[in-house]
């Protein structure tokens, strides 16, 4: 997801995403959903959470080691 749609999300969400980078924003749109803020920490790429919006990209970046 680019980060023009994952700020769309954060202001539909009541977050306002100033500068934040992609980990941290996405983060913040989880934490106000009142979901786990886990975004791009899957270890080893084990993750329970078949229905996340964000598991390609995390899963993606997790693997990278961008958290």
């Amino acid at each position: 997801m680019n980060m023009k749609e994952i700020r769309l999300i954060a202001r539909e969400k009541g977050v306002h995403p100033g500068r934040l980078r992609k980990v941290e924003l996405v983060r913040t749109i989880q934490r106000a959903e009142g979901n786990f803020d886990c975004f791009a920490t899957a270890y080893d790429g084990e993750c329970d959470q078949l229905g996340c919006r964000w598991r390609e990209d995390c899963l993606a970046l997790s693997r990278r080691g961008a958290a």
